[in-house]
């Protein structure tokens, strides 16, 4: 019996309730192609494990079926193996996917991944962490743990991570001190968020300036205004409905390292939606072509 090509690493607890007939239909359809192998996870503690093992067995593509946090843990797995990494878009926002031209329909992301175009892709680090499209400290850190109390009561959606901004934004707010060195050049700051971008797709989504350096090899790093928390929360909206102006909405650097050092020293990192615990200071940096990604044929010719 031939080995099966991939390894589909499946996280049921991402994407939407409303979409749990489309994730059976499409764990049916891995199980019954003989081309697959599928891992299917009962909890997303299990996921580093599931990855080794898949690494182990000797698959030459391993398939994070998920949203962009569990891309996240299989691509830190992944770095430096020369294992590609195949992507099914299940989450919220699938910034990761999206700006690699992968479908986000299941079964042409897992064609792609059975058949699609290995390319090389960057990924971003924090203190040796791993991450896709973006890792920041304060406000944004906060909004993910108040978003995961609205994402049990009302479920995972966007209108229900854009309400965890608004509720986070008027009840939790807090300014840091920090101080922050961009490729040698130090500053001083007082800031509720310090946002570092990897990703220039989900910098043009959200109509930030900044992705052409992030092409070009760099790290943004947006930090937003010490101002109150109604102003902040106007700021918020701005992002999501548009409009944001840089200078008056946000500040930006660019570099291709970043270190922040903040008073307290054990803070709430968030790398691509999931939180952790993480002693500073924060040292940033871009890893060039550390990932092999399968991506449909046609996106591929603008990726290399």
């Amino acid at each position: 019996m031939t080995k099966p090509e991939i390894c589909v690493i499946l996280n049921a607890a991402s994407g939407k309730k409303k979409d749990a007939p489309a994730t059976a239909a499409l764990i049916d359809s891995i199980r019954n192609d003989p081309r697959a192998d599928l891992k299917l996870l009962d909890h997303p503690s299990e996921l580093d494990r599931a990855v080794q093992d898949a690494i182990a067995a000797g698959y030459t593509t391993i398939v994070a079926a998920g949203g962009d946090g569990t891309v996240c843990g299989v691509s830190a797995r992944l770095v430096g193996t020369g294992v590609a990494l195949g992507v099914l878009p299940m989450g919220t926002f699938n910034f990761f996917a999206r700006g690699l031209g992968i479908p986000e329909d299941p079964a042409e992301a897992l064609e792609t991944a059975l058949s699609g175009h290995i390319v090389p892709a960057s990924v971003g680090e924090v203190n040796g962490k791993v991450f896709l499209n973006n890792a920041s400290l304060g406000a944004y850190a906060t909004v993910l743990d108040v978003r995961e109390g609205v994402y049990k009561q009302w479920g995972r959606s966007r209108i229900a991570a854009y309400w965890s901004v608004i509720k986070a934004m008027l009840t939790l707010y807090n300014s840091l001190k920090m101080t922050v060195t961009v490729d040698g050049k130090t500053m001083h700051v007082r800031s509720p968020m310090a946002f570092v971008a990897s990703s220039a797709y989900q910098l043009e989504q959200y109509d930030f300036d900044g992705a052409d350096a992030v092409r070009q090899g760099k790290l943004a790093l947006i930090l937003a205004p010490d101002n109150n928390r109604i102003q902040l929360l106007w700021r918020a909206a701005k992002i999501l409905f548009g409009g944001i102006h840089r200078g008056e909405d946000y500040l930006m650097h660019t570099g291709h390292e970043i270190t922040i050092s903040a008073r307290k020293k054990r803070r709430l990192v968030a790398r691509d939606g999931e939180n952790a615990l993480m002693m500073g200071p924060y040292h940033f940096k871009i890893r060039p072509g550390a990932l092999h990604v399968r991506v449909p044929d046609a996106a591929a010719e603008k990726v290399t």
